[in-house]
């Protein structure tokens, strides 16, 4: 018999993807959203509602729930910490409470920016110590504590997860669901930039690597899969994971691959050096090591970055 898989956030650049790709494996997939509803794929669900996250969960009856939904702009994280904490932490506890009570397997979907990125510490580990560089980054920890505390003291083997991510890209309704998607966004604006005008900036310093959402809803499925398969229930399997591409860029770099594939110039855009932001302090570096899942011989590949977006914009030579 098939079976049930719940993706909050399916509205959204990664949650889309991850609801996509278990329905194509043949489970019964179903995702929630709080405005861009589209039943009976994605069925609305307010997850700040603990009473209706219950509710959802009962009526859906879910094997597993893999937990995209967060806030994840850091201005708006950083403007106002209150609502960041109920999104990320808050309603990740309640959701951690709900599916336990149930036996139902959670993924709770972080970020690499728990971590400081400082120079030379990279790549973390999922053993190193987190210590965030902002609002976002201290949600999205205090998230991973608040679920796995949830596990732990429920004593529920195996059923609670957290996989940590970097940036993210991929298809997307709009360029913004994405810091990188958005940066192709940004070069067409420059095509405007007149002589003499303010050129965009375009941050050169910090170094990203960007992951595609299908790559990570892979791994969503494959980790699912395996965590709950009989065979694995008296094995320890770890509680915190993480995936990434090894595609290093800063999001200059990102640009000029833009610029090649789609054959335009960068003259109206500026690399821009300044280690700091006034508004949010980012990390420099917060490669994520993989290891982990390679020996639990989950496939760790990914898609190569300009092959991908060569396809995306119709521009794939052979």
């Amino acid at each position: 018999m098939a079976k049930t898989v719940l993706v909050t956030g399916a509205s959204g650049l990664l949650g889309r993807q991850v609801r996509k790709t278990f329905d194509i494996d043949s489970w019964k997939a179903v995702g929630t959203g709080l405005s861009r509803i589209n039943p009976p794929e994605v069925i609305k669900l307010d997850i700040l509602d603990a009473k209706e996250i219950e509710r959802v969960l009962d009526e859906v009856k879910p094997d597993a729930v893999v937990h995209c939904a967060a806030n994840r702009f850091l201005e708006s994280c950083s403007a106002n910490p209150e609502a960041a904490k109920a999104l990320n932490v808050d309603s990740s506890r309640a959701l951690a409470e709900a599916t336990t009570a149930r036996g139902i397997f959670l993924i709770y979907i972080s970020t690499d920016y728990v971590f400081p990125g400082r120079k030379g510490e990279a790549p973390y580990k999922t053993t190193s110590t987190p210590d965030p560089p902002n609002v976002y980054g201290e949600t999205k920890w205090d998230g991973e504590k608040a679920v796995l505390e949830v596990a732990s003291r429920s004593g529920a083997k195996n059923k609670v997860v957290v996989l940590r991510v970097p940036v993210l890209y991929g298809s997307c309704d709009e360029p913004k669901e994405s810091a990188v998607n958005v940066l192709m966004s940004q070069l067409w604006d420059a095509q405007k930039v007149q002589n003499g005008e303010a050129k965009i900036k375009v941050d050169d310093h910090a170094l990203r690597f960007p992951t595609n959402t299908a790559d990570v809803a892979r791994v969503c499925r494959d980790v699912t899969k395996m965590y709950l398969d009989p065979a694995n229930a008296n094995r320890d399997l770890p509680g915190i994971l993480q995936f990434s591409s090894e595609d290093q860029m800063t999001k200059w770099e990102i640009c000029k691959v833009f610029a090649e594939i789609m054959g335009l110039p960068l003259d109206g855009m500026e690399p821009h050096k300044q280690d700091d932001d006034p508004k949010v302090k980012r990390p420099y570096d917060c490669h994520l090591d993989t290891s982990v899942l390679q020996q639990l011989d989950i496939d760790v590949g990914t898609v190569d970055f300009r092959t991908w977006w060569r396809r995306e914009v119709g521009a794939f030579r052979h």
